[in-house]
């Protein structure tokens, strides 16, 4: 399987556009406010409406899904994520599946996305065209990645593994200042699951959504 990566980062938020011939995945879509960056960013790398064959999402946080509507409309990729973190797209609501986060945090998190116009409109709200389940597989769009389940962050969050040993993360790490794990856990328990899963499927690099992609030799020397 032959791709190009290309990583598209913006204040510490990663998207990942995947190339393929003349074919394109996308993997997360950023902030809306970052709407004009990360389409002047994929036309650059040449993606145009019709190669843009599907946007794949990690998980329901208002900075993983920003763009998707906007992107599906202009470019015509299919939205694929997980059924589970549903809610968190169709309401705009990133604590919608989370149940282990404190009341008081849930509200200042609210009301930061309100007072910084970060809260996902109605406009950019949706249902996803495929719903994607741990171990599917993606070979109908050229991209032979495994789906692997890893709850903890949020209630069903996902990554894509592929078969030359890259993972496309989200936020299960990050690498802000050095390889780590997510800073923001729903569930202890699923999510130290979620972690001891990394050592069960093979794995050479790292793609996170937040900081730089790295070693997965880097993380487990830390852990």
């Amino acid at each position: 399987m032959t791709y190009e990566i290309n990583v598209i980062a913006l204040k510490r938020v990663n998207c990942y556009l995947i190339k393929f011939s003349e074919d394109f995945i996308l993997i997360d879509t950023r902030f809306t406010k970052n709407r004009t960056q990360v389409e002047e960013a994929i036309e650059d790398l040449g993606c145009k409406t019709g190669t843009l064959k599907l946007i794949l999402l990690t998980h329901g946080d208002f900075d993983h899904i920003g763009n998707a509507v906007y992107l599906r409309k202009k470019y015509g990729g299919k939205i694929a994520m997980h059924r589970g973190d549903l809610g968190m797209a169709e309401h705009g609501n990133m604590f919608w599946n989370r149940t282990g986060v404190n009341i008081v945090l849930k509200k200042l998190v609210q009301f930061i996305l309100v007072l910084t116009g970060q809260k996902l409109k109605k406009e950019d709200r949706f249902t996803p065209d495929i719903f994607l389940e741990d171990g599917d597989n993606l070979p109908d769009y050229g991209f032979n990645a495994k789906i692997i389940h890893f709850p903890g962050h949020s209630k069903d969050f996902i990554g894509f593994n592929t078969t030359n040993g890259d993972l496309f993360c989200g936020d299960l790490l990050e690498n802000l200042k050095s390889p780590a794990e997510a800073s923001l856990v729903d569930n202890k328990d699923e999510f130290k699951g979620s972690i001891s899963r990394l050592k069960e499927i093979t794995v050479k690099k790292i793609y996170p959504g937040h900081g730089v992609p790295f070693s997965i030799e880097d993380f487990s020397d830390e852990h």
